[in-house]
């Protein structure tokens, strides 16, 4: 990283629109001039670094993405660039170059117009998401943070899974029995030891909360859990809960045939230990006819916003 990173961002990324800001910062969409003018989303963030240097939630995105970035990923966003300058003993300003991406997954499902998402673009996109997953997995990265804000959808219909700023990279010699993963372990179909493959939304504001929240939705799909399969040493006793018994995945999702049955109550199964992997599950029967399945999805790509701004480098 460079000390006249900010002067050279500057000079070779003109801002177009701020499409994003969080706590962390400001999201926008910029041109970068030094490359034939392509979109790209520059993340910056000032980051307090203090006595201890900048935060480790900072330094471990820009980590996990410069790891990942060496193996372009089709379902993983690219880091493009990483510039920084020191503004002050205490302040730092840093800016992460990525591809652009018009739209997440809740901007997608949001133009697309009834009876919903065809069956054919689900299977597709489960397969992507796996695909993305089992990669990070299979480079002991776990995410941490997947929700639909965090999955991307190009253009084109293809998944890109984004935002690191929760990952983790394990070595095998880690306990995977901290605060960390207790954090993960109430995910529905979450990320975990085996590694999972399941995904779902997870709520930063309140570990407790979220852990309530995703249990209770467990609990309605598959029942209350036995106690052999309730996490240990959590804040959350089984007995916090009342009772309930599994009801019909139909009952939650529609027009499901039965090996899309099997393979979503297995990415469901509350036991991480028994959840079905990322890996295992790009094998599932489910998937079995993806490639016929993808002969027909051009056709229900969901209308863009306006296909000359439209840029997934």
């Amino acid at each position: 990283m460079e000390k006249d990173g900010l002067s050279r961002a500057d000079q070779q990324y003109e801002c177009v629109a701020e499409i994003g800001e969080g706590a962390y910062g400001k999201v926008f969409k910029a041109r970068d001039l030094k490359n034939g003018g392509r979109f790209v989303a520059l993340k910056r963030v000032r980051v307090q670094t203090g006595e201890e240097g900048m935060p480790l939630s900072t330094i471990r995105e820009v980590a996990v993405l410069r790891h990942l970035e060496t193996f372009e990923h089709p379902n993983v966003v690219r880091l493009f660039d990483v510039c920084t300058v020191s503004r002050t003993d205490r302040e730092t300003k840093l800016t992460l170059v990525f591809e652009h991406v018009d739209q997440d997954l809740t901007t997608y499902l949001d133009k697309v117009p009834e009876p919903g998402v065809p069956t054919e673009t689900i299977k597709d996109m489960m397969f992507q998401l796996l695909r993305g997953l089992d990669f990070l997995h299979s480079h002991r990265v776990v995410h941490r943070d997947l929700k639909p804000q965090n999955i991307l959808v190009t253009s084109s219909g293809q998944i890109k899974l984004a935002d690191f700023g929760l990952a983790r990279i394990y070595s095998f010699q880690m306990a995977l029995t901290s605060v960390v993963n207790y954090y993960c372990l109430w995910s529905v179909g979450g990320e975990n030891t085996s590694p999972s493959s399941g995904f779902w939304w997870e709520n930063s504001f309140s570990i407790a909360a979220n852990a309530y929240v995703h249990t209770w939705f467990f609990c309605s799909v598959i029942g209350l859990p036995g106690e052999e399969d309730w996490p240990r040493d959590v804040a959350l006793p089984r007995q916090a809960f009342h009772s309930k018994s599994p009801q019909p995945i139909e009952k939650f999702v529609t027009d499901i045939d039965e090996q899309g049955k099997d393979l979503l109550l297995k990415c469901l199964t509350f036991n991480p230990a028994k959840r079905i992997s990322a890996y295992s599950a790009l094998s599932h029967p489910y998937f079995h006819d993806l490639e016929r399945c993808k002969e027909n999805l051009d056709s229900h790509l969901p209308p863009s916003q306006n296909s000359s701004e439209m840029n997934t480098a």
